[in-house]
């Protein structure tokens, strides 16, 4: 066997797993194979054997499946999938059913196929690590724990008990698994795992998993029990209230749950066999795990980092964490940010015009982890030391050493090139300057920095403190190591970065502008707003266009809009509005509804407590009409296409260089449905040939924006990722 030691001695069948040229074991087609012979040797041992002990040689115990090899699947290999489980199935089976007692040495952490490898033991010991952690996320891969993962939780916990860590993906900590009953002893230290395991085997000859003793009994009852009957009879709506009905996993785990329990045990093993055989070789899944597992990883691994040419030879950036940031404007952006770095353990310089303004500022962090402490999540003293790393002040001389100066202010260019002149000299050597605009490029913003290759764009998601991505734009003249130093103090936020070239709104304002103006353009073609709205909701996207652009200020894209055309008119260029920006500014000049902030945009925000939003009634009498076709799937795919195509046009300008920064910038950005793995895998996921037929019907009939130009088309293909 090469990815499993087997060794035999007084009685003890010690299973070691090491797979060789890897920092981890996975159930890979090798693995499968060794397995099969695993278990036969220890059905031949049987009766020499008092006690198996499953263990690892890597730092973890086991990561999970090959997903890779899933990558490849299509529906028609749904049948060799089921096999391949059921054989799996059936080697631990094989195992945990020999008469034997088996414990699991867990350690490290066990995830996904992995914890369902630990589940194969009667007995679970761990090491009590905190950074340990234990569970089955694969319905956030779009699959099921199919390798007796969603039986034996089920029968574990019970129908209740199990469902947030199946149909939900909810993971533990090695003292929050023995709290559940799932780990039954905690060891200081690696080293202590095989004693224990020895003592238990040695107090337990006879041992054998719960379900396989009489009179066991599920926990909580089952299916048909009144409390669990009545739980299930609201169950499926409020799966499908969550999914929209676009995520299959949720739906089949609850299912695989509630037919599990109502048969034996082997039954309800093959149920889960052919349950994830369909997930596994559906497009969903492959989306999900290209992006959430591929493209994530690509760039939580420093792939978008660039190195630094020096002497005719690329060499590694030292890695960057720094100890004084200063940020200038203590608004909702600023202040976001100094309660992120903060919250790091970042000294913060927040300055703004005045004091007062910079304590406002400051007060936002205050209410923040006030929020944390209420909740039992963070000490009082926690609190303190994350408030005293912010100095609030009105003084630019307190930004003297900074490491880092991000700008917040006003999306205004003349305000931001004075606050760049006046902060720049404080800088640290070697220090660098960021601009946390979100659609002036960068390159113009460069031009009052007095080293434009040591500035660069650092765009932040609002609210800061709940949005993981960040943008990072580098400008014309921004150098390797500034590109390199800047990522470093995104993961050091814990946040995810994302690095494009400059351009106007780089790529994900750029992207989600399309997605409202097209939304506002629908609005302005006569097409219900509610059916708009609905549209976009049933499509994936977290809201609708005009909720969203109330969200974001009408009157701040009416800003952008002016900036773009005196920038235009500045280069001697015509600017064109789109109908949706006609629109939208027709309704903050003419209207006089700038958005939620102001009180009134495309919706109405009642102010009594408890009182939701509604659609302002005006838009049906002054935009709607009565004899206008429209057809839902237009409309869903018009918010999707346009989106997918804009994407698409950046990596083609090389606004974009990678796919995975487009999907996860798609995701987590812009808000782009995670069920297609993001806007390029939603291309991918399609078909290249069948997405660019439909988007070249939805030009002929809704215009240019959706026009996939030879050069786009050429892009397309050329970044379309091969496993």
């Amino acid at each position: 066997m090469k990815t499993i030691r087997y060794e035999l001695q007084d009685g003890i069948a010690t299973i070691t797993f090491d797979e060789p040229n890897s920092p981890v074991n996975t159930m890979c087609l090798q693995w499968q194979e060794d397995m099969t012979e695993l278990a036969s040797r220890v059905l031949q041992d049987k009766d020499a054997i008092k006690g198996v002990i499953l263990a690892s040689a890597k730092s973890t115990f086991f990561a999970g499946a090959d997903l890779k090899g899933a990558m490849r699947l299509q529906p028609t290999d749904a049948g060799a999938i089921f096999s391949e489980i059921e054989r799996v199935k059936k080697n631990f089976r094989a195992i945990e059913t020999l008469g034997k007692p088996v414990v699991s040495c867990l350690n490290g952490t066990a995830l996904g196929g992995g914890w369902e490898v630990a589940l194969v033991g009667h007995h679970r010991v761990a090491v009590d690590d905190s950074k340990i952690q234990f569970g089955m996320p694969e319905v956030t891969l779009g699959l099921l724990p199919g390798a007796s993962g969603v039986t034996k939780m089920t029968r574990h916990l019970g129908l209740m008990g199990a469902q947030p860590y199946l149909v939900e993906g909810k993971t533990f900590s090695p003292k929050e698994a023995k709290g559940l009953g799932l780990v039954h002893e905690l060891v200081a230290d690696a080293s202590e795992l095989r004693a224990k395991a020895l003592a238990w085997i040695g107090a337990n000859p006879s041992a054998q998993h719960p379900w396989e003793a009489k009179g066991y009994k599920v926990p909580g009852g089952l299916p048909s029990s009144p409390a669990v009957a009545g739980m299930l009879a609201v169950a499926p709506a409020m799966i499908k209230k969550q999914t929209r009905g676009l995520y299959p996993a949720p739906e089949a785990i609850m299912a695989c749950m509630v037919e599990g329990l109502q048969v034996d045990l082997d039954t309800a093993l093959r149920i889960e066999s052919r349950y994830l055989a369909k997930l596994m070789t559906g497009t969903n899944a492959r989306a999900m795990i290209n992006t959430f597992f591929f493209n994530l990883n690509a760039i939580k691994s420093g792939q978008s980092r660039p190195k630094s040419l020096r002497d005719g030879a690329y060499i590694e950036v030292p890695r960057f964490k720094p100890a004084k940031v200063g940020l200038l404007g203590a608004g909702m952006m600023g202040a976001g940010i100094a309660y992120a770095q903060a919250s790091r353990g970042i000294a913060t310089v927040l300055k703004d015009v005045s004091l007062e303004k910079a304590q406002a500022g400051k007060a936002y962090s205050a209410k923040l982890t006030q929020a944390r402490v209420d909740k039992g999540r963070m000490t009082a003293e926690v609190q303190q030391q994350v408030l005293d790393r912010i100095h609030a002040t009105g003084d630019v001389a307190d930004l003297q050493g900074c490491e880092l100066i991000i700008e917040a202010v006003f999306e205004n260019r003349e305000l931001k090139a004075k606050v760049t002149q006046e902060a720049e000299p404080k800088l640290a050597a070697g220090g660098f300057f960021a601009s946390n605009t979100s659609t002036l490029p960068i390159g113009g913003l460069a031009k009052a920095s007095a080293t434009p290759e040591k500035f660069i764009g650092i765009h932040f998601f609002s609210p800061v403190d709940k949005m993981k991505l960040v943008e990072i734009i580098r400008g014309p003249q921004t150098n390797d190591e500034t590109v390199a130093r800047a990522f470093d103090y995104v993961q050091a936020l814990g946040k995810i970065p994302i690095v494009v070239n400059d351009s106007r709104g780089f790529f994900t304002s750029r992207v989600f502008g399309t997605f409202v103006m097209e939304g506002v353009a629908m609005l302005g073609e006569g097409i219900p707003a509610a059916a708009i709205e609905n549209a976009g909701v049933q499509c994936g996207m977290p809201v609708g266009p005009l909720a969203v652009i109330d969200e974001t200020s009408l009157s701040l894209s009416v800003h952008v809009m002016d900036q773009t055309q005196a920038d235009y008119a500045a280069e001697g260029k015509a600017y064109i509005p789109t109908p949706g920006e006609a629109l939208t500014r027709r309704m903050v000049k003419e209207f006089g509804r700038a958005g939620r902030a102001a009180g009134a945009g495309f919706y109405e925000y009642p102010t009594e407590k408890g009182a939701r939003k509604f659609l302002w009634p005006q838009l049906k009498p002054l935009f709607e009409k009565a004899d206008v076709q429209w057809d839902i799937q237009d409309l869903k795919d018009r918010l999707l296409y346009r989106q997918a195509v804009e994407t698409a046009r950046c990596l083609s300008e090389n606004v974009l260089t990678t796919v995975h920064d487009a999907n996860i910038g798609s995701i987590f950005g812009i808000g782009f449905p995670a069920w297609t793995g993001g806007a390029m895998q939603f291309i991918y996921g399609m078909g290249i040939d069948a997405f660019v037929t439909r988007a070249d019907q939805l030009a002929a009939r809704y215009g240019v924006g959706f026009a996939l130009s030879d050069a786009v088309k050429a892009a397309i293909r050329r970044f379309q990722p091969v496993y």
